[in-house]
């Protein structure tokens, strides 16, 4: 079968899915991959029924000393499309503006050459669903999906970067991305007549004032060097101008490039929300989820050894980078398995991921695909 990335990349575009809702999406890549895997006696294609949108491709080595896992995510977002793209989402108000669609394509491109001639060591490749929510890379380990044949020595993954030039590979040692806890806290007082203040007990004033106070955690309570970021995105009070809002909800994200400092900031919150309980004598419910979005650490050896292949290959443009804020739910797989994540360049700088207008540059796909596939081959030569 000969593939169309093109084409392949287009119609994902135009059929974003949200998290664990990808079953259109899944459709399309089992075509893809039953014609690719066909005459292919070395390939097993699995979907697991704890994770139906799922899909595990396992190529089985020649002469195995190893199985190396590849994993791309395949979900999109709730964010309505505004690039007048002739493909654009054909799904109202969702739009793979994280780039998903050219992760998928460059996995299949990677599949297919591997495909073509049997590899040397065992190649896993996991088309993982929800990653951008419901945690999906820990949905799939919770549930047993790594276990005997299907369990990966190290994993891979890449994500695409409009900040870098379409196909340029850009990694660094450490951490890659952030680890995240989501934040919710509900306040309950006691709502009033506005006229009568002495009677009720204002939450919106409790809840201003524990936002006011939450921003001395990362100025006075975080090493400035190392960093943090704590943001509430929503603030919900109140129903009219002339009643006292007896109750209120936040509703927030923590960031830290360590798991050690987000458990920091997670107990200094803790302590401000004890603080407001106390001092506005209300209630304050505080939920941390803590769920699968570790940080993004990259295992020493296999990076150095990454990077390493990457700077010699003359054919790839490799950037090392800083780490990003953003989270990933691949971290909760490199704190089971060893591996590396690293960027590839989509040359679009003027946006940002999450854009509604973020437009991949179609270049990126085949440098991708040759710079994974050629450290793939390289790795298979490593025996340890």
């Amino acid at each position: 079968m000969t593939l169309d990335l093109h084409e392949l990349y287009q119609e994902l575009h135009q059929i974003p899915e949200l998290a664990l809702h990808e079953f259109q999406t899944h459709d399309l890549l089992m075509k893809q991959i039953d014609a690719l895997t066909a005459d292919c006696d070395f390939a097993e294609v699995q979907v697991p029924e704890q994770l139906p949108t799922a899909i595990m491709v396992l190529l089985h080595g020649s002469n195995p000393t190893r199985t190396i896992g590849y994993r791309t995510d395949i979900d999109a977002l709730p964010v309505t499309e505004d690039t007048g793209l002739p493909f654009q989402s054909q799904h109202e108000g969702r739009m793979h503006a994280c780039g998903h669609d050219i992760h998928m394509t460059v996995a299949m491109g990677v599949l297919a050459q591997f495909v073509k001639a049997q590899p040397t060591d065992n190649l896993l490749f996991f088309f993982q669903p929800a990653e951008e929510s419901e945690n999906g890379g820990k949905l799939a380990y919770e549930d047993g999906l790594f276990t005997g044949q299907w369990q990966p020595d190290e994993f891979y993954g890449l994500h695409d970067n409009p900040q870098l030039p379409a196909g340029a590979i850009g990694c660094r040692m450490g951490t890659l991305f952030a680890g995240t806890t989501e934040v919710d806290v509900h306040f309950t007082g006691t709502q009033g007549h506005a006229a009568y203040p002495q009677f009720a007990n204002d939450m919106v004033v409790a809840a201003s004032q524990f936002i006011g106070q939450v921003q001395t955690i990362v100025s006075r309570s975080v090493d400035p060097i190392e960093g943090g970021v704590i943001t509430f995105g929503q603030f919900n009070a109140g129903t009219i101008r002339n009643v006292i809002a007896g109750e209120a909800d936040l509703h927030g994200t923590i960031r830290g490039l360590t798991q050690k400092m987000i458990e920091h900031i997670d107990d200094r919150l803790r302590a401000v929300a004890n603080g407001i309980a106390t001092s506005y004598n209300c209630q304050v419910d505080l939920h941390l989820n803590q769920g699968g979005y570790l940080p993004v650490e990259n295992n020493p050896h296999l990076t150095q050894e990454f990077i390493q292949y990457m700077e010699k290959n003359p054919h790839v443009q490799y950037i090392e980078t800083e780490p990003a804020m953003t989270g990933e739910d691949f971290g909760y797989l490199l704190s089971k398995f060893p591996g590396t994540m690293f960027w590839l360049g989509i040359g679009d700088p003027e946006h940002q991921l999450h854009s509604s207008e973020l437009v991949p540059n179609e270049a990126a796909i085949e440098p991708g695909i040759s710079a994974i596939t050629g450290w793939l081959q390289q790795r298979m030569t490593e025996k340890e």
